[in-house]
């Protein structure tokens, strides 16, 4: 077996319902009572946030919410927080939400007690320093951000940048599935589709796979696939909003580890260019990248087709294109956009958005096949 290390959050409490005693959870792991919640404005404006402020008041914690978090964040956002965090004197932070919510929550954890400039912790494993105590409250099934040691930030108007660090891991994760019950089906669709990829690209990097990861990918894709459908067409579904909410964990701590590819790599340009959510543009390009992987990827395809399925006498590609089939079935019944056409995105950009699929080298290293320019503009032309 080859060396491998495998890194993840401290701790995780799953519990349905369980951010109504939030203020008792935390009191319960961290002695520090000045806390600042990282989140946005609709989900503290309707009401979803209100349950633990008041548990948390009761518990004698001193709340300071920062709901200014967007898709997308840009690098202000995070200037923003971590000033008010000072402000106030946090010494714990929370995120409490979706990914960005969560990405911001990571660097403001840091900021809060480094001179660091963040210019200077982008990249892989350059943030120095410790941090505030962290804890992450996921209120989406997708991004799996609150097992990751990773933040994406907005630096230009279409580009993004990544800060790497084992510093971004949080101290505790809450995961309540109640908090994803309000979802809209077509945020279920996309969220719950984005965490497959996390699962299918863990399971398929040429780089870091590893039997943890592997593990946890394919339990992983048994939760989400099994469930997707049902979390979408019944948002009450107790059973399927669990499922869906632990799987989408045990990718992000898959993905954290084993890192994403090509699908990511081609996705992260439509978000740039169009603001499209990111779940949605990794649901847009997996088809087009799992065919275009199969020349190498088809005998893993093959052994996830045998988590979902069962064992088959088939051969290893006509179990790998069932799998690939069975995917692209699910983003149907799912109700998820399935073109780019569908979402706006204009022809004569395809060309660009090829040439913006080259920066992301972080990402297309860990892919099976290599993918070249003219490879991303045919991937595009397939997706659209």
């Amino acid at each position: 077996m080859k060396p491998f290390t495998f890194d993840t959050p401290g701790a995780m409490h799953m519990e349905w319902g369980a951010a109504g005693r939030l203020g008792e959870i935390l009191g319960d792991w961290f002695p520090q009572r000045n806390l600042l919640i990282v989140t946005d404005k609709f989900l503290h404006q309707n009401g979803l946030l209100e349950p633990a402020k008041a548990s948390l008041a009761d518990a004698g914690f001193q709340v300071t919410v920062f709901d200014d978090v967007v898709a997308d964040p840009p690098e202000a956002v995070v200037t923003e927080c971590a000033e008010r965090g000072k402000t106030a004197g946090a010494d714990v932070v929370l995120g409490f939400g979706g990914g960005s919510s969560m990405d911001i929550a990571k660097l403001v954890a840091v900021m809060l007690t480094s001179d660091q400039p963040l210019a200077d912790m982008y990249g892989i494993g350059n943030v120095t320093g410790a941090r505030t105590p962290l804890v992450q409250i996921p209120t989406t099934s997708g991004t799996g951000s609150e097992v990751t040691n990773i933040t994406i930030l907005t630096t230009g108007e279409t580009t993004k940048m990544g800060v790497v660090s084992r510093q971004l891991y949080a101290d505790r994760v809450l995961l309540d599935a109640e908090l994803t019950v309000g979802l809209p089906a077509s945020a279920t669709a996309a969220t719950g589709i984005d965490a497959m990829v996390h699962a299918i690209e863990a399971y398929t990097s040429v780089n870091r796979k590893n039997p943890l990861s592997d593990a946890l990918a394919r339990e992983a894709l048994k939760l989400l696939a099994n469930n997707l459908v049902t979390a979408c067409r019944d948002g009450g579904d107790r059973s399927a909003r669990e499922a869906m909410l632990l799987g989408s964990n045990l990718a992000g701590q898959a993905f954290s580890n084993s890192p994403v590819a090509a699908v990511h790599a081609l996705a992260y340009p439509l978000g740039g260019h169009f603001h499209l959510p990111h779940g949605l543009t990794n649901a847009l390009m997996l088809g087009p990248v799992l065919r275009f992987n199969m020349k190498a990827a088809a005998p893993l395809y093959a052994e996830l087709a045998d988590v979902l399925f069962g064992p088959s006498d088939e051969d290893v590609n006509a179990r790998a294109t069932r799998f690939v089939d069975h995917m692209q079935e699910l983003m149907n019944d799912s109700g998820a956009p399935q073109r780019l056409r569908d979402v706006a995105v204009p022809e004569d950009s395809l060309p660009t958005l090829a040439r913006d699929a080259m920066l992301q080298t972080r990402l297309l290293m860990n892919n099976p096949v290599e993918v070249t320019e003219a490879d991303a503009l045919v991937l595009y032309r397939e997706a659209y």
